[in-house]
């Protein structure tokens, strides 16, 4: 039931992976479930490029270099902490934005709806018993240097992916009649 698998979903973080591959099969699904989100005008913003392998040791190491040389409060600790988050996932997915270049639409409007495509993914993923998190640390304003971006297109953060073998704990939410106002 949709339901259950919405309450199910959790961040499950680099350091809970363990190293089980994911299949290219099962990325393959959790991209086509990012394709069937909501969208405006049909512009289907989303853009998604796919690491794994070297390339996350590579991508690790470009994210912890920015972070060096654009900081004024270097920690080696934070520098090291960057690289390994890569290192210890199965799949990054940089999770990017491509502006309706007639811009029809407000470009909230694609941020949301690209938003909305990373939820799909979230809950597909959670289907699949795997792990993934969504992270936009300030470093991805620098994302054009590492991957070729269109005219337009933004990164909006990475999408870590991994198996885990620990229990996740039961989510907790306030009443949702905290939070609505009928009138």
């Amino acid at each position: 039931m949709i339901f259950d698998l919405i309450k199910k979903r959790r961040s499950v973080f680099p350091v809970q992976y363990n190293q089980e591959s994911i299949s290219k099969e099962a990325i393959e699904k959790i991209l086509e479930a990012a394709n069937w989100a909501p969208t405006h005008r049909k512009t289907e913003p989303w853009r998604f490029k796919v690491v794994q392998g070297d390339k996350l040791e590579e991508l690790g190491t470009f994210v912890a270099e920015k972070y060096k040389g654009t900081t004024d409060k270097y920690s080696d600790f934070k520098y090291k902490k960057i690289k390994q988050k890569f290192l210890q996932s199965n799949c990054v997915i940089s999770i990017c934005m491509q502006r309706d270049v007639q811009e029809r639409i407000p470009e909230w409007e694609e941020i949301a709806s690209t938003a909305m495509a990373v939820q799909n993914m979230w809950l597909m993923a959670t289907d699949l018993n795997i792990g993934s998190y969504w992270s936009s640390p300030a470093l991805i304003q620098y994302a054009d240097k590492f991957f070729n971006l269109a005219e337009g297109e933004k990164c909006l953060g990475f999408f870590y992916m991994g198996y885990f073998d620990e229990e996740l704990p039961e989510g907790k939410r306030e009443p949702i009649e905290n939070k609505v106002e009928w009138l």
